[in-house]
């Protein structure tokens, strides 16, 4: 068993690194996306990302954890949330993420960058049929898309943006 487990990392590192270095090749490519492999654990990451654009986030700059399994790219990465956001498909509390790819759709072929633009896409697309934020999926079901982009713009000004002065 501990063999198996061994090879299982062994793969890991190699895919990460590989991961790693397409990271420092694509910096410019992907400026919404920047991230960052902690310097003396491959398996955990943390990726700033920008709000996207015409959404209550744009401005807004936000902090995601990734852990990453020593199954990986068989098992997804963890991700979660630093940064405080009101979103109907993240846990208020503790940032976690309610997003098929990170559980059941979960495929090898997704990368950290491709989980982060998965993010990103999320931000723009709520689902709020599946909250993890019940007070901010109730305001998207009931049609309160005033209320919903108006607490979500607080949230980003308060948490995500760099203060002035």
């Amino acid at each position: 068993m501990l063999w198996r487990r061994g090879k299982y990392e062994m793969a890991s590192r190699a895919r990460l690194f590989k991961e790693y270095k397409e990271v420092q090749r694509e910096k410019a490519v992907d400026p919404e996306i920047q991230l960052i492999c902690d310097d003396s654990n491959i398996f955990k990451w943390t990726a700033l990302i920008k709000g996207p654009s015409e959404t209550p986030y744009e401005g807004g700059v936000f902090q995601l954890a990734l852990v990453v399994p020593e199954q990986y790219p068989l098992q997804p990465p963890q991700v979660r949330f630093l940064t405080k956001i009101f979103h109907p498909n993240v846990h208020f509390k503790t940032g976690e993420i309610c997003l098929d790819i990170l559980k059941t759709a979960w495929s090898p072929a997704w990368t950290l960058q491709s989980v982060c633009r998965a993010i990103i896409a999320l931000m723009a697309h709520p689902e709020p049929d599946s909250p993890l934020n019940c007070d901010s999926g109730n305001l998207l079901r009931s049609g309160d898309i005033r209320g919903y982009q108006s607490m979500a713009r607080m949230y980003t000004r308060l948490a995500a943006m760099p203060k002035k002065g």
